[in-house]
């Protein structure tokens, strides 16, 4: 009985959410490209001619976001376990990038060209259980790190959800040792009551 309450009164906080509303109305997929817009206005994570990887892309929000926003003068590589509807311009992996085939198949379609930034909107299945949902986050965040710290260019940046708890320190203070910069960010399209928030780390040092 419980649960289906608290699913009724996710649906009422979703529907009556603006940047759902704007989503639709604007033909988003998804009110997660406000986060990143939020997040770009900030800290400028866009130029023409970047190459991004968008890890758990689906349902597209983000890339389709960016590519609405750069056009032609982006690559954008999205990957994720989950079917995605094809956006014009957009490679699509369909795969876990932690899978040696699908690494090769994303190493193979970038060639000779490094990253520019690495960005992971990854999140688990959420249980409303702490001792679950974090250390899941902190996997998923720590797998996205290590796939940039492989695919990079020097200078390249890397943003990931994360969920504030145990292991979040040790995440920060590891991804310094490899970047000159790393900043948290909590944009207002997060939901004030969500735990996400993103880190962002700048200009790797390779």
């Amino acid at each position: 009985m419980s649960r289906s309450k608290s699913s009724h009164s996710w649906l009422q906080e979703h529907h009556s959410d603006m940047y759902v509303k704007r989503a639709q109305s604007e033909g988003y997929r998804s009110r997660a490209v406000y986060k990143l817009a939020q997040l770009d206005e900030k800290d400028k994570l866009f130029h023409q001619g970047m190459t991004v990887i968008d890890l758990g892309a689906a349902p597209g929000g983000w890339s389709q976001w960016l590519k609405s926003h750069l056009g032609d003068q982006v690559r954008i590589f999205a990957l994720d376990i989950l079917d995605m509807e094809p956006l014009a311009g957009v490679t699509f992996i369909k795969g876990d990038f932690r899978e040696q085939v699908v690494l090769e198949t994303l190493l193979a379609q970038l060639g000779e060209h490094k990253a520019d930034l690495v960005m992971s909107d990854m999140s688990p299945n959420i249980t409303g259980i702490k001792a679950v949902d974090q250390p899941s986050a902190m996997l998923l965040a720590e797998l996205a790190r290590d796939l940039a710290l492989q695919v990079l260019a020097k200078n390249g940046h890397f943003l990931a959800k994360i969920f504030q708890g145990e292991g979040f320190d040790m995440f920060v203070k590891d991804l310094r040792q490899h970047f000159k910069q790393v900043v948290i960010r909590k944009p207002d399209a997060s939901r004030a009551r969500s735990p996400e928030i993103y880190v962002l780390a700048k200009c790797y040092t390779a």
